[in-house]
């Protein structure tokens, strides 16, 4: 079965209510126009026959006067027999005079039914078909008692001419409803398009966007909602894109991470293995291994973490916590590290600092991060100063500065978005800032990055004082 379309709908609903609503415009418009001009027929049949009528009755009161005659009079001679006719019917439905000459095709039964309606009051008003085909109106008057036996007058007139104008009328009404309702049909049909092929195009590269090709966009051709929702597709796409090619890079990059210290780790139980005599060798090796070890528990943690953030299952031990406590650690940490890599470490430590209410293990994951980046991201020589004190009499801020390669200002604002890297050459998942942002924000706090590319990175942490 064919679905349906905005077209066809549209055809169906609106075009047909108009198309009925223009057919009872004009079936009312014809009865009222028809109504109008046989009103007007009437009322001028009925004023000339009240003009003879008249005259008749005041040659019926005249004594001098032959009443016989002027009937005959008045018909032979009437002015209007170009457009209508009197006739003169007697009692038993016989015509005895027309204006014409021409003796009318109706039947006895008719011109008796004419004469008995006018003796009922209604005039003999009626209209009528002729065995022609001709349309007629005509009016009966009854005549005084009079010798000749004249029982009534009659005054018939042709509806062809009235009928003619009715329906030119009903044509021309006919013709402009149709006009209009082909203006809609036209100018609605490429409305109508101008949504249903946007749509179509929108529909059709969204399917090619769920098969994974997000290289197509869709052509914007006019600046109202339908281009704002080209727009709208047209970003997605490229935010799809981006973040595809960034959980590409993700991927790519984990698994370089992982591969580093698992090698080291298989390559040194080799050699282990092979020299298990040589204390210095064995010791050496599981140094290594233990570090690596360390370092690899770290990435798959590190990997729980995003993956429980997006589950929305990460959670957090709050207690009261010594933030210069965690931090010290994590500085002890990475000091002996930083010097190994010839790059030195600067800590200007407070003498206290307020207590925060907060996960100690969490911000202390969030301070290794972020020394362990400004390490990463350091060159030898380069210097890491970090820096601990208050904000405001309700926030404790921590700065970690580098001297490193710095971000540059169109990868700044997408630095903490997941699987991100600005700097592929630097080993690092790509994670570590957003799960460091995260588990901020979980505390109330804040995390911002001010770098400049070739200067350096400093790295803000504020969070807020354990209230009383």
């Amino acid at each position: 079965m064919r679905k349906s379309n905005i077209t066809r709908r549209w055809l169906i609903n609106n075009l047909g209510v108009i198309s009925i609503m223009l057919l009872i415009l004009v079936v009312l418009g014809t009865l009222f126009v028809r109504s109008y001009y046989y009103s007007s027929a009437k009322q001028y049949l009925t004023s000339r026959m009240n003009m003879v009528s008249n005259i008749l009755q005041n040659s019926y009161n005249d004594p001098a006067t032959n009443f016989s005659a002027e009937v005959r009079s008045t018909v032979e001679n009437w002015s209007e027999k170009n457009r209508m006719e009197l006739m003169v019917v007697s009692s038993k439905g016989n015509v005895g005079l027309t204006s014409s000459g021409f003796v009318p095709e109706e039947s006895l039964d008719e011109m008796l039914d004419y004469t008995e309606a006018a003796k009922s009051g209604t005039s003999g008003y009626s209209t009528s078909r002729l065995s022609s085909g001709e349309k007629i109106m005509a009016v009966c008057i009854m005549l005084p008692e009079n010798d000749a036996g004249y029982s009534a007058i009659r005054m018939v007139s042709s509806l062809d001419a009235v009928n003619k104008h009715i329906y030119s009328i009903t044509f021309i009404l006919s013709a402009i409803c149709l006009t209009i309702l082909a203006l809609m049909f036209f100018s609605g049909l490429y409305f109508v398009k101008s949504i249903v092929i946007p749509v179509r195009q929108i529909g059709s590269t969204a399917r090619r966007y769920a098969m994974g090709d997000f290289s197509v966009r869709i052509t914007k051709k006019n600046d109202d909602e339908i281009g704002d929702l080209c727009d709208t597709v047209n970003h997605m796409a490229s935010e799809l894109a981006l973040s595809e090619q960034m959980k590409n890079e993700f991927i790519s990059s984990v698994s370089h991470e992982l591969r580093t210290p698992l090698t080291a780790i298989k390559g040194w139980a080799e050699t282990i293995g092979t020299m298990p005599d040589d204390a210095e060798t064995v010791a050496k090796g599981m140094r290594v291994i233990t570090s690596e070890s360390e370092r690899l528990s770290e990435m798959v943690e590190e990997l729980l973490d995003f993956s429980r953030m997006q589950n929305g299952r990460f959670s957090l031990n709050k207690a009261t916590m010594d933030v210069l406590a965690e931090l010290g650690d994590a500085v002890l940490i990475y000091t002996e590290k930083a010097k190994k890599e010839g790059i030195s470490v600067v800590y200007d430590e407070p003498d206290m600092l307020p207590f925060i209410c907060g996960d100690k293990n969490r911000i202390r994951q969030v301070f290794i991060n972020v020394i362990d980046n400004a390490i990463k991201y350091s060159d030898k020589g380069g210097l890491v100063a970090i820096q601990a004190g208050m904000e405001d009499s309700d926030h404790i801020r921590i700065d970690v500065s580098d001297t490193g390669c710095g971000i540059s200002k169109h990868d700044l604002p997408k630095i903490k978005t997941k699987f991100y890297k600005a700097n592929h050459t630097r080993r690092g998942s790509g994670i570590g800032l957003a799960v460091a942002d995260e588990i901020i924000a979980m505390h109330g706090g804040q995390l911002n990055i001010d770098s400049e590319q070739n200067v350096g990175t400093t790295v803000t942490i504020i969070l807020p004082v354990q209230k009383s």
